[in-house]
């Protein structure tokens, strides 16, 4: 049991070794990316949300 936990463990290790990691700014965009595109669909979502209310509202009087 053991031999084959460390067997799976060097197998790790090594194919780790062939990942290609991206570079520093690479991730620092991508992060940017996921940011400015959640903070818009939060914002659009909002008004959609204040929209229907409002709306609703105006139904339900």
């Amino acid at each position: 049991m053991a031999t084959k936990v460390g067997a799976f463990l060097g197998e790790c290790l090594a194919e780790l070794k062939k990942v290609v990691w991206p570079a520093r700014n690479d991730v620092v965009a991508a992060v940017k990316v996921v940011i400015i595109s959640t903070a818009f669909l939060a914002v659009l979502l909002g008004l959609l949300d204040a929209g229907f209310t409002a709306g609703f509202r105006a139904l339900m009087k």
